[in-house]
């Protein structure tokens, strides 16, 4: 099998951020997956070059724009390593083996019919590069970024795109899994309600110069849109290039859901339109954010991802990204989480058992690879844990794009390890040597768990990984998610092993609180004013919110309200708003019916840590017995609602009192 995946190929009118390197990243983890599993897997990443963003940004820093996209594109280029990112390739669009991709493309566009030439006036975001009619501009202003468009009337060259709107609906409501999240697919469909409109691909030269020539009229430039998309076959040498047969059938592309309408509306048009198949997935994330506020340039809360890898390490920042955002929905940044994620997961989790294994390895195995000794008794049915429970799940739950429950699946396998040298105690069995047997048993177990827990972490925390399968004696070029063929190459007595220092120490929280970041950053949003200093009109705050009624410390004190974790959830028949979840609490679960069908997917609830009213009387609805309450806050957004979780900003234990 092949795999193909992309990062959007991104705007150079500003260094890399947080949001950039978690696509980066998840894209890099969901690709070494693929490897992983044995695939022929390829990534590629870039950045996008042309447009008036760049013009304007390149004066600004005194430079002509091909010097400032060199170096920004260059930054791009160097962070990526850094963060133990592996891509195959990258791609600027400034290079002559794109420029010639996009000339024949357009020209293919062109010869189809799907290119003429017209009169076009519109609304005009310099900051998006795109035009905006009246219906979609807010109070006047884009919705992004809060500026005013100038309103623009000018000959241009316009695609065809509402020829194939028709289509694309089709092609969506066959294939459920093309966009993904589901909600996304939902918000493309949504935007098709109405008649698409032609695209505009075209600039003329007159007010900019900076951008690939229309192969069929000097006069104008190729739209940036226009010419970034087709990066992501243009770095595969289309239309000739071997790896653009081999690799463009399995595509996969990473973005946040900013850009869309770009790559589910555009791109797939103009792939129909020039003759191309189509990708296979669209996976669409949502924003990291400071104080509700979107992590970006525009808003001044950038949090600079090299920082905080060099603070708490590349592997732990990785494994904070990945484990902490649900695919598809925001997530709230706080460094005081990305802190107790580390060491409630790392340091006491993954780190307690690697030290308390290879201490006892060490003490009562001679520090190698005991002999077979006695298989426990429950052999078989651990190995179908291992193999079907474990594994399997977690492949299951990366080719679905959750990553964060794979990771999820890989520390259940972590605790189970935990657990059984508490239930077995190797030191107790040290003690008599008739049960030397037993006790090497039991060591070669963890020994074949601890290579298992290294290949279930490496795609999101390489340099872990392989660290643990060095200090096995193995080699990480070896590493595989079989079971058999890991217990194959451990089949090795007598072989030394290598403990070293902790994987992770304990760390304490390093520099400027979290909280007070993410409150100047509230402070900077609440207050955004336009590049010409007009401030941006709020939308009133609603003041005539009625008190609740008192209650006294006492009765407040009858509420258990406790941490708690969704291990399962599913939609509950016959209706559209309600999930039926299964809730661990300490080491019980329970069931609780909740009313946030509309707001979240079973997939996208599962693995979250929640708060719950626990002792709220149990109560029967569409026939099922819940017992509790999930708790959430709400607020009206337009025709709609936005429904949000109450969580803890730092991982707490399930069944942990809120007080």
């Amino acid at each position: 099998m092949r795999f193909y995946a992309t990062t959007p190929i991104y705007y150079v009118n500003a260094k890399p951020h947080l949001g950039h390197a978690y696509t980066t990243i998840i894209t890099d983890a969901v690709t070494r997956f693929h490897q992983l599993c044995g695939e022929d897997a390829r990534f590629i990443t870039g950045t996008d070059e042309h447009g008036d963003k760049i013009v304007q940004a390149a004066e600004q820093n005194g430079q002509s724009p091909a010097q400032y996209a060199g170096v920004i594109s260059g930054l791009f280029r160097a962070t990526w390593p850094k963060l133990e990112i592996r891509n195959s390739d990258f791609i600027r669009t400034t290079e002559e083996r794109h420029k010639k991709a996009v000339a024949k493309f357009l020209d293919r566009v062109k010869q189809k019919g799907d290119l003429y030439y017209g009169d076009y006036g519109g609304y005009y975001c310099f900051g998006c590069e795109r035009f905006y009619t009246e219906k979609e501009l807010e109070d006047g202003f884009c919705p992004q970024h809060r500026t005013r468009p100038r309103y623009i009337s000018e000959e241009n060259y316009f695609f065809r795109m509402s020829n194939y709107q028709d289509w694309l609906i089709d092609h969506i409501r066959k294939n459920p899994d093309f966009i993904r999240p589901e909600r996304y697919r939902n918000e493309v469909l949504g935007l098709m309600r109405d008649p698409l409109d032609d695209l505009c691909i075209s600039r003329p030269k007159s007010r900019l110069t900076w951008g690939i020539d229309l192969p069929f009229d000097d006069k104008f430039v190729t739209y940036v849109w226009f010419d970034a998309l087709i990066s992501y076959i243009s770095v595969l040498g289309w239309p000739d290039g071997e790896l653009f047969g081999r690799y463009w059938p399995a595509a996969q592309h990473f973005i946040a859901k900013d850009i869309l309408k770009p790559h589910a509306i555009f791109w797939p048009t103009m792939l129909q339109s020039a003759g191309l198949p189509l990708y296979q997935h669209l996976n669409v994330h949502g924003y990291w954010q400071m104080g509700q506020a979107k992590m970006g340039k525009s808003v001044g809360n950038v949090v600079d991802a090299l920082n905080l890898a060099d603070t708490y390490g590349v592997d732990a920042f990785r494994y904070f990204l990945a484990r902490d955002m649900v695919f598809g929905l925001d997530s709230e940044f706080v460094e005081d989480g990305l802190v107790g994620r580390y060491n409630a997961d790392l340091a006491n989790d993954l780190g307690n058992l690697w030290q308390r294994s290879l201490t006892m390895l060490g003490k009562f195995g001679g520090g190698v690879i005991p002999e077979g000794g006695t298989p426990p008794a429950d052999q078989d049915q651990w190995n179908a844990y291992v193999t079907d429970e474990i594994i399997g799940s977690y492949q299951g739950h990366f080719r679905n794009m959750t990553p964060h429950l794979g990771l999820v699946k890989a520390w259940e396998l972590i605790s189970r390890l935990n657990k059984y040298i508490d239930s077995q105690a190797p030191w107790a069995l040290a003690r008599d040597p008739g049960k030397k047997p037993h006790l090497q048993g039991v060591l070669r177990r963890l020994i074949v768990g601890l290579g298992v827990v290294g290949a279930l972490i490496w795609p999101v925390m390489p340099k872990t990984g392989e660290e643990i399968w060095r200090r096995l004696g193995l080699k990480p070029e070896d590493m595989s998610l079989d079971l058999g063929r890991i217990y194959e190459l451990l089949d090795a007595p007598g072989r030394r092993l290598a403990p070293g220092e902790p994987l992770f120490p304990r760390v304490e929280f390093g520099g400027e609180k979290a909280a007070t970041k993410a409150e100047s950053a509230r402070d900077q949003s609440a207050g955004t004013e336009t590049a010409k200093g007009e401030a941006v009109p709020k939308k009133a705050a609603k003041s005539d919110i009625p008190p609740a009624e008192s209650i006294s410390f006492e009765e407040f004190k009858r509420l258990d309200l406790r941490v708690a974790e969704v291990v399962a959830a599913e939609r509950v028949p016959k209706s559209d708003k309600l999930l039926k979840l299964t809730i661990k609490v300490g080491d019980s679960e329970r069931i609780i019916v909740a009313g946030m069908g509309k707001h979240y997917t079973p997939e996208e609830i599962t693995g979250r840590s929640v708060i719950i009213v626990a002792n709220l009387a149990p109560a029967k609805l569409m026939g099922i017995t819940s017992e509790g309450m999930v708790l959430a806050a709400a607020r009206r957004e337009g025709d709609g609602e936005i429904l949000s979780l109450l969580t803890t900003a730092a991982p707490m234990p399930s069944g942990i009192r809120v007080s």
